[in-house]
């Protein structure tokens, strides 16, 4: 664990971080903003979401990264040919794909684990709604 002790110039800053920290610790809510703004600085069209399976990286146009990784995934041949069809696919310049691209090198286990939840959750919601199925043919 690192330590890191910080003042602020402009005390609003410090007074919305104080805000926004409602609920969780302040230590952590900046721990976090540090990490995501150093990400979305390495990776400029990133931005970060909450959602109902939590807080992702997505393109500012719009898709989750592991979306958008999911369908150059699926695709076929050279790995330019995958990032040109799935920005095809997607009606999304091939610039933002790459740019989910590059974020994924640097985050595969990050993008994969959702990749995964992802795939486990839409398999629970299949079978659900094939037990209702057969309850309902009954």
């Amino acid at each position: 664990m690192a330590t890191l002790s910080v003042r602020f110039k402009d005390s609003e800053t410090h007074s919305r971080l104080q805000r926004r920290a409602a609920g969780t610790s302040l230590s952590a809510l900046a721990e976090r903003l540090i990490d995501e703004g150093l990400r979305m600085d390495a990776h400029p069209g990133i931005v970060f979401r909450d959602g109902p399976t939590g807080r992702r990286a997505g393109l500012a146009a719009g898709l989750d990264v592991w979306q958008i990784i999911n369908w150059v995934k699926d695709q076929e041949g050279s790995p330019e040919e995958r990032v040109a069809e799935a920005a095809q696919l997607l009606d999304l310049p091939v610039r933002w794909v790459q740019i989910a691209v590059r974020y994924y090198a640097e985050f595969t286990e990050e993008i994969d684990a959702r990749i995964e939840a992802n795939d486990r959750a839409a398999e629970e919601g299949l079978a659900a709604w094939e037990r209702e199925q057969r309850l309902l043919s009954k």
